[in-house]
């Protein structure tokens, strides 16, 4: 199987299933002199871990990690950084009854196509387990992106129609709830909608905001290596995510073209601002200085316990009803797993940037 690693400066290898022995990511490109520790990557482990919380699922994994190699003394020395996830709360035996039989809204039926094997304990290295691997390495691309005074921050949006109100907004209660909204009345109108779903057998979906505030102008390759189209790739490789827009987004394509520029001033300071920011940061597929800004759409759970119809790997008709422990809505466990695609992203397009000009080579080598 390929296309598990991504970047090309700064690159992720993961690997592991979701009913194996352990998962793991191999990070190359990370440069030596920078601190990290098992905490540090733990901090962010925990913040993508299910809680007791009943719109979680029941699956309590411990999700310690292991650093293997790359850290010296408490610092990065440049070298390979191997990092390992033991799975630790396994019940394979879950999923005997659907070996056979192809789960609506999953990989099941594409991978025996591609394939014509699959690991069917929980979706193999489909699964949404996969993102332990992707959290850890992210733990480390933003330990990078603070070097720089560059920060990622990602949130829930909405859960199905309920939306956050910018009136209410307050980053501190992000990890208060567990809708991960900042906006405390919309959480818990969030909250009680997916305990309903969940009782109900369904699932549902919804929209993460990410914002990263202190990224610097020139940040994005201008053809095929555009900011939004690197972190894009990034992004929509999260299992769930269906759609992705930057700024105003689709918003932007009911305007006319004196509505939707970003018109430019001089401020009071002699620097060029920007008097809107429709574009989410991005100009010709490099950063521009303003906040980056997008937001992702997220299907509900495949996994539900209400009849669905399907079919057999041997071309036979049956009606499917999924059992075992799932998240009734993703979108909560998956706030940490954009924070961390958005700045693996960043870090690879930061390096690049330093071969965009000869004076940046001049002091980075003289």
């Amino acid at each position: 199987m390929s296309g598990s690693i991504l970047g090309k400066n700064f690159t992720i290898a993961t690997w592991g299933e979701s009913h194996g022995k352990a998962l793991g990511v191999v990070i190359d490109g990370c440069p030596a002199g920078i601190p990290l520790s098992s905490q540090l990557i733990q901090t962010e482990l925990d913040r993508r871990k299910p809680g007791s919380h009943a719109i979680y699922t029941q699956r309590q994994e411990e999700d310690k990690v292991e650093i293997l190699s790359g850290v010296f003394n408490g610092m990065t020395t440049g070298t390979p950084i191997s990092l390992i996830i033991y799975n630790k709360d396994r019940r394979s035996h879950d999923y005997d009854n659907i070996k056979d039989v192809y789960r609506p809204g999953h990989a099941d039926f594409t991978y025996d196509e591609k394939y014509g094997f699959r690991d069917y304990r929980g979706g193999g290295r489909s699964s949404g387990r996969e993102t332990v691997s992707r959290v850890a390495a992210g733990a480390i691309a933003k330990n990078i992106l603070a070097e720089f005074g560059i920060e990622v921050l990602a949130y829930t949006y909405s859960i199905g129609d309920i939306n956050i109100d910018r009136e209410n907004f307050d980053t501190s209660i992000i990890y208060e709830n567990s809708v991960r909204m900042p906006d405390k009345i919309a959480a818990a109108n969030a909250e009680d909608l997916i305990k309903s779903i969940k009782a109900k057998g369904d699932s549902i979906g919804g929209i993460i905001e990410c914002t990263v505030d202190g990224l610097p102008t020139g940040i994005g390759e201008p053809v095929f290596d555009k900011l939004e189209a690197v972190i894009s790739q990034a992004v929509m490789s999260i299992g769930a995510a269906r759609s992705i827009e930057f700024g105003m987004g689709t918003a932007l394509s009911h305007m006319k073209g004196s509505q939707a520029n970003d018109q430019y001033i001089i401020d009071n300071n002699g620097k060029i601002e920007k008097l809107t920011n429709h574009s989410g940061g991005i100009a010709g597929g490099i950063s521009d200085g303003s906040p980056l800004s997008f937001k992702v759409a997220f299907k509900p759970t495949p996994s539900i316990s209400l009849p669905q119809k399907t079919v057999t790997n041997d071309m036979k008709n049956t009606v499917l009803e999924i059992r075992g422990r799932h998240d009734p809505s993703i979108v909560p466990r998956a706030v940490p797993v954009v924070e961390a695609m958005t700045a693996i992203a960043l870090v690879d397009l930061l390096f690049q940037r330093i071969l965009s000009n000869i004076e940046f080579l001049k002091k980075a080598l003289l």
